[in-house]
């Protein structure tokens, strides 16, 4: 329950008792349950959306790097090729 001591839960938990009733607190706490497990679900689904996403942007920036790297630039095949012609004439 984070820093809260037992103390504070008590004092919490009279308060509400005598604002809400004895009646309506467990209908509270049933609700205030679902609401929390509610969201609880929601951030786990979005912390997965975001680490697949994350995930998506790195293999997209490795495939990236790895075109780039891999382009073949066709004044290096035309230099390639003279340079190989030349060699041959001059045997």
């Amino acid at each position: 329950m984070g820093s809260l001591g037992w103390q504070e839960i008590v004092f919490i938990f009279v308060i509400a008792l005598i604002i809400l009733g004895p009646r309506k607190l467990p209908e509270v706490g049933k609700t205030l349950g679902k609401g929390l497990a509610e969201f609880k679900k929601a951030s786990n689904e979005l912390k997965q959306t975001w680490e697949e996403e994350v995930r998506i942007d790195k293999e997209k920036d490795e495939v990236t790097k790895l075109v780039k790297d891999s382009t073949i630039n066709p004044s290096e095949v035309i230099q390639d090729l003279t340079n190989s012609v030349e060699s041959k004439d001059s045997k």
